[in-house]
């Protein structure tokens, strides 16, 4: 069985992870066009007409901008809790109700996968990351949190794979050319975390027994990609941990395909 997470795009421009059993495939987040997401598939070898559902986190912009058109012109499925949807009607425009899929916080099949929504905090009407099982392996996308909460980190303990934000880097926010509000809203309990934050869950998740960490939803202007490697490499080195040796970090790009991960 090829189960498999392929991050298409994550970054505060748009964010899009590919989910895939080797007979079903979804998308969690279609934050970018549907043009640019049907390419950055074409680049893995899939195809937007084998998608069997979309999965929303939040209706924020860089999460939904996509996901409409493409359920309009594929007839795809969209999957977001009842707040999501009536906050994201905007920027979704109108769906066929046949493919406006309406969820609570209990876990649901499509086709194979299993899924699992969890609360993540998030200044968004009702925010939720996702764990995928696929048999006995999983994988989840825990991003865009304002804290790694205890409740985000036992929903993450038994997975094999975990995308985890690294959105900024508290020195670069802190003498950035963004306002004052907004720096107070990403540092906030209800915003993103920081690359330091980061290297305190991947260390809380290593020792959980995650064995594959990526770092996403990197700021453009507040982070790079060495920063927030180097951060989180740091602190596991401190504690023993060498990335390589049992466990598994890396990057997931801004505004490319970052690769296809097997979970084996």
């Amino acid at each position: 069985m090829a189960f498999s997470l392929a991050p298409l795009f994550s970054g505060s421009s748009g964010n899009a992870i590919l989910i895939s059993s080797g007979k079903t495939k979804i998308l969690v987040d279609a934050g970018v066009s549907g043009r640019r997401l049907e390419e950055a598939l074409c680049c893995i070898g899939e195809d937007i007409k084998d998608i069997k559902g979309i999965l929303l986190t939040h209706e924020h912009t860089d999460h939904i901008a996509g996901a409409g058109v493409l359920s309009r012109k594929y007839s795809i499925p969209v999957y977001a809790t009842a707040p999501t949807f009536e906050a994201g009607v905007e920027k979704l425009g109108r769906i066929q109700s046949r493919h406006a899929r309406v969820i609570s916080k209990s876990g649901f099949f499509i086709d194979d996968l299993f899924i699992e929504p969890y609360d993540i905090p998030h200044d968004a009407a009702d925010p939720v990351g996702f764990r995928v099982s696929c048999g006995v392996r999983k994988v989840a996308v825990a991003t865009d949190l304002g804290y790694f909460s205890k409740s985000v980190e036992l929903a993450l303990h038994t997975c094999d794979l975990v995308v985890l934000e690294a959105n900024h880097d508290t020195t670069l926010l802190a003498t950035g050319r963004y306002p004052h509000a907004l720096k107070e809203r990403i540092k906030s309990r209800r915003g993103h975390l920081s690359n330091d934050d980061a290297a305190d869950a991947a260390l809380r998740l290593a020792c959980a027994g995650v064995s594959s960490v990526l770092l996403g939803h990197l700021s453009r202007e507040n982070n790079s990609e060495q920063l927030a490697f180097r951060t989180v490499t740091d602190k596991l080195l401190s504690q023993g941990i060498t990335p390589g040796q049992g466990f598994s970090l890396g990057l997931a790009f801004r505004d490319k395909v970052t690769g296809v991960f097997q979970i084996r």
